[in-house]
């Protein structure tokens, strides 16, 4: 039964970590100006994890909002 739970976990993991690559792929496959419009959204939290990546694309692109 541990074995079970513990390959459930692992392959949960997986998914979690793929479905967030995927998020990261979008965030940087926007173009500038759906960026800057992602960016705004998430302006009030930046602690969010999408804001992080949004301000992070921001400044390697070299723009602000």
């Amino acid at each position: 039964m541990l074995k079970i739970r513990i390959k459930r976990e692992a392959e949960q993991n997986a998914d979690a970590m793929k479905r967030l690559t995927q998020i990261e792929m979008s965030i940087t496959e926007l173009g500038n100006e759906d960026l800057l419009d992602l960016a705004d959204i998430f302006r009030g939290r930046p602690e969010t994890a999408i804001a992080q990546y949004a301000f992070a694309e921001m400044a390697r692109r070299t723009i602000s909002l």
